[in-house]
């Protein structure tokens, strides 16, 4: 994608020599490709990201990044070309995330199964670390992002969400030495801080206008926390942000060098990065390192081999939610943290008395043997990705009540591949080419964790669970420091395996139009054993335009369309389903998920909340097809990419509620499909040509994306589950909410037919109850009133760049966007409705420090009663449906080519630039919440998602 038409150093060194075993970058196939599918990582190198979903934000068409929190390391989620599955929980983004390939090596991402032990879902056990957050983008040459089946197929299923293509700097045959680093900070937003006064005078509002007394009834108790004005604690100074928020340092060190001759080569990495947060003393060390070989002991013969790791250490928040989440122990929470300085200060000091330790070792790798015999060619290739995460967690008593609490987990992700190619070029004259290609993949992937927690140990000094060691002893083994009823242990694994065969033919006719059609059979472990297999055809074609109808025309330098359709199967990512009805582990009395048990005998159970597993339950698959326009005209001044894809994904599995009967919940079923419909184009300009002292280069990219559920299982129209509504022939990512159209002031204005008055769920409404829309006419507010409305994922989404050139000055301005998302400003509702939430013995009544942070327009919302049983403030109304559509001014950039005055000084210089940039410097939107952005993919704003900092770097590229 031409984005970048600024003036370049040139780089004299050597790239990558014959001896590497690379993809070849001029095929038959290469024509078919939209030229959407390219981003620059050069530029992308210059930004302060720490995960790939960062660096990819608004970079691609048709790309879309989820970033829930800015705190370093966390998970976040990238949808290509919508979602392909209502994301109704982890399980469903996990099956809906595309394929990263890393030099080859097609990695394995950490399963969700372990949620199935997990009291509350927030976060995964373990680290929750981001596996993606080892790119390291100085040592990246290329990154495409393959959309369509026309440039996924050849991945196969487990490509069916796309695929994003990463592919590292090679050796050289020349010495090569590089050195790129940035140091900077990154600094929070200003918050407004509130504290009790402020919190007591927004409640009397309620009080004042409902009550006669202050209390909504004879047993309400008003929150101790609030009763004593004199109390300093909370009445006093809300000053808390000066230790919560707080500018930390980031750098970023990245060097390598590499080289050799024709017959042998080397290329090897170091790179350190940290990334600091801006709330909660959050941060993420990074440290990698590469070694790339390639040898050519014979002139038909090669090999290569490479060696990537990374090392991860993270600080986790100290969120109270998060810890109580991790603990399954909710304490009394009538008391929330104080909003003073001291106050709180005292809390933060009880971590010192335990730790949270986070720590990830990845490491992925290859061996390739290759064979060229001219026209004939053969690649086999052994990849391995694996990843592992250590976390060892201890909290005293004082943060718990009086109970103390330890745990360990360890586990790991394995993906082995073993990839044979063959290809064969024939040619009959020059108007006929071929390419024919053979291929077979064996892939195993494997996950397990070891997890146990413990509570009430003899003291807090002691922080491990010690055991008696001696193996002579009858108590061998067993817990010192904890007691054997108070410690839980939980063990678990899933694998699942891959066949694959496929061909693939290419046709280069007249060096005009191009055909291709591949096909492959894939067999998976996870598919039940009469549905091993599933066979998919896709087929593509291109036309050179220019060359057939332009040839003449100068003011069109390229011109070519593009098209394909094919089918592929969608991998099952869970082994749950691949046998039919099977046993499984139960929820305790205590409220942990335990494996039940009968007079002291381990049993199993049925998975009755997890729904039954039927036999001859079937493949899923995509059906694609795309059309897409390639062109540069006005003598390479505007470029234009534009393609409309059609997805249709299908004969999916969902659970259905059913067999009630016998304790199920539901009953697993194919027959889900969901489409996605929509457009991608980029659109470049050179304004001022790169040739001139000044240069300007915009580019706008763009995504419209339209999704439907086309089909639910068994015919059925419509379908709820938890608070969506599944509708055929709505959007999947909608919201089920009820019409809010103001308030009753008194009880005359509430509807009455036939003497009766209009009802909530039977409640009778009253004054000061929302006015909610009676869509079916029945003088009853129920789910039958509900719609579905807005979008938790956008309709329109891209980015727009600009680099400006001067001499040898460069200025980039970059700004990503957003259109047509709308999100549940969940965080006010929570704020409304203190009524209902004070003080309750529940993890959704927990109250951050952060709730001593003023966000958002109070004055919009009508003032119910918040004593109401209707629930007035309920979350399920467009009450709180926000427009949050944005346009962020992501980066500002203004960088210096001093390669021409330090050659002047050393000679092996090749390459000198410093830079300087500000990113994350505004967002404007009509959204009253914190930021647009932070949110999940359910599109329920909690309040907790970490501010994106403001950061300031300098940094410079070195190549010698």
């Amino acid at each position: 994608m031409r984005q970048d038409t600024t003036r370049k150093t040139v780089d004299t060194t050597a790239k990558d020599s014959a001896v590497s075993i690379l993809p070849p970058n001029k095929t038959i196939a290469k024509r078919l490709e939209s030229k959407t599918n390219m981003v620059n990582p050069e530029k992308l190198s210059t930004f302060p990201a720490i995960s790939l979903q960062q660096y990819l934000k608004g970079e691609a068409a048709g790309v879309y990044v989820n970033e829930p929190t800015s705190e370093p390391g966390t998970l976040q989620n990238m949808f290509i070309h919508g979602t392909s599955q209502p994301l109704l929980s982890a399980r469903e983004v996990y099956a809906t995330q595309p394929l990263i390939v890393l030099d080859g090596v097609p990695l394995v991402a950490e399963h969700p199964f372990a949620f199935d032990i997990q009291q509350y879902k927030y976060d995964r056990i373990g680290t929750a670390t981001n596996t993606l957050a080892t790119v390291q983008m100085a040592n990246i040459e290329s990154i495409e992002v393959l959309k369509g089946l026309d440039a996924t197929a050849i991945y196969g299923p487990k490509g069916a969400n796309g695929v994003i293509v990463l592919t590292s700097k090679g050796a050289t045959t020349k010495r090569r030495i590089t050195f790129d680093s940035y140091a900077g900070v990154v600094t929070p937003n200003a918050v407004t801080t509130v504290n009790g006064r402020f919190e007591n005078n927004f409640r009397k509002q309620f009080s004042d206008k409902y009550t006669a007394t202050g209390a909504f009834s004879n047993s309400d108790t008003y929150p101790l926390f609030l009763s004593d004005s004199l109390n300093n604690a909370f009445y006093g100074p809300s000053n808390w942000n000066d230790l919560y928020y707080g500018s930390q340092a980031i750098y970023s060190v990245n060097a390598s060098i590499s080289g050799g001759d024709e017959r042998a080569n080397f290329s090897f990495q170091l790179g350190d990065t940290k990334s600091g947060g801006i709330a909660d003393n959050t941060k993420m060390d990074r440290y990698n390192a590469r070694f790339l070989l390639n040898m050519k002991p014979l002139e038909w013969f090669t090999f290569s081999a490479m060696v990537n790791a990374d090392r991860l250490l993270r600080d986790r928040n100290r969120n109270v939610r998060d810890r109580l989440a991790q603990v399954n122990y909710i304490p009394d929470l009538s008391t929330p943290l104080a909003p003073n300085k001291d106050k709180y200060q005292l809390y933060l000091d009880q971590f010192d008395g335990g730790f949270d330790n986070n720590k990830n070792n990845l490491v992925n790798g290859y061996a390739k043997f290759g064979i060229d015999l001219g026209k004939f060619k053969f690649v086999t290739t052994y990849n391995i990705d694996y990843n592992e995460g250590y976390r060892d967690i201890f909290y005293p008593r004082t943060l718990l009540q009086t109970t103390n609490y330890a745990s360990n987990y360890f586990g790991y992700n394995e993906r082995t591949t073993i990839d044979n190619v063959a290809t064969y070029d024939y040619q009959i004259n020059k108007d006929h080419k071929f390419n024919f290609t053979l291929g077979n993949v064996i892939q195993y992937d494997f996950y397990r964790y070891t997890y146990d927690y413990a509570y009430k140990g003899s003291n807090d000094f002691i922080k491990l669970n010690l055991l008696n060691s001696d193996p002579t002893k009858s108590n061998y083994l067993t817990p010192i420091v904890y007691k054997s009823q108070l410690i839980y242990k939980f063990l678990d694994k899933t694998q699942n395996n891959q066949l694959s065969f496929y061909g693939k033919a290419d046709y280069l006719l007249k060096d005009k139009y191009t055909f291709s059609l591949l096909l492959r059979a894939d067999g998976s472990s996870n598919q039940q054993p009469t549905n091993r297999w599933f066979y998919s055809p896709v087929l593509s074609a291109g036309w050179d335009l220019k060359k057939d109808l332009f040839a003449n025309k100068n003011s069109i330098s390229e011109l070519s369309l593009h098209a394909s359709i094919g089918r592929m199967g969608r991998y099952e990512n869970f082994d749950n389903y691949a046998q039919g009805p099977q046993y499984t582990a139960f929820v305790g009395f205590s409220g942990n998920l335990i494996t039940p048990g009968y007079d002291g005998l381990a049993t199993l159970s049925r998975p009755y909340s997890a729904g039954y597993v039927p036999y001859n339950l079937k493949w899923a698959y995509t059906d694609q097809a795309s059309l897409g326009i390639d062109g540069e005209f006005l003598n390479k001044r505007l470029y234009l990419s534009l393609q409309g894809y059609y997805k249709h994904d299908k004969n999916m599995l969902l659970g259905v509620p059913s067999a009630a009967e016998y304790g199920y919940a539901s009953v697993i079923q194919n027959g889900m499909a969901i489409r996605n419909t929509g457009i991608d184009a980029t659109i470049t300009g050179v304004i001022f040509p790169h040739e001139n002292k000044f240069s300007w280069t915009s580019t706008v990219n763009i995504n419209l994306n339209h999704n439907t559920l086309t089909a639910l299982p068994g015919g059925l129209s419509q379908l709820v589950i938890g608070d969506k509504l599944l509708q055929v022939g709505k959007a999947v990512d909608s919201y089920w909410l009820l019409t809010n159209q103001g308030i009753y002031n008194t009880d005359a204005e509430v509807p009455t037919v036939a003497g009766k008055k209009m009802t909530y769920n039977g409640i009778i409404l009253k004054t000061g109850d929302p006015r909610w829309k009676d869509l079916n006419g029945d003088n009853q507010i129920t789910n039958a009133d509900k719609t579905l409305q807005g979008h938790a994922l956008p309709v329109v989404a891209g980015g727009w760049s600009n680099d400006i050139g001067y001499k040898k000055w460069t200025l980039g301005v970059n700004f990503y966007y957003n259109i047509g998302r709308q999100l549940l400003n969940q965080d006010m509702a929570n704020k409304f409705d203190f009524y209902n939430r004070e003080g309750l013995n529940d993890i959704n009544s927990v109250k951050e420090i952060t709730f001593w942070e003023k966000r958002g327009d109070y004055s919009k919302y009508p003032i119910y009663n918040p004593a109401s049983a209707v629930a007035p403030y309920q979350i399920n109304q467009d009450l709180f449906l926000e427009n949050a559509s944005f346009i962020k001014l992501r980066t500002l950039s203004l960088g210096y080519d001093l390669t021409d005055v330090m050659k002047k000084k050393h000679s092996n210089i090749h390459k000198f630039y410093v830079y300087g940039s500000v990113n994350n410097v505004f967002t404007l939107t009509k959204y009253t919440g914190q930021d647009p952005e932070l949110v999940d993919y359910t599109g329920y704003d909690t309040g907790y998602g970490m501010q994106i900092p403001r950061t300031y770097i300098l940094g410079v590229k070195i190549d010698l």
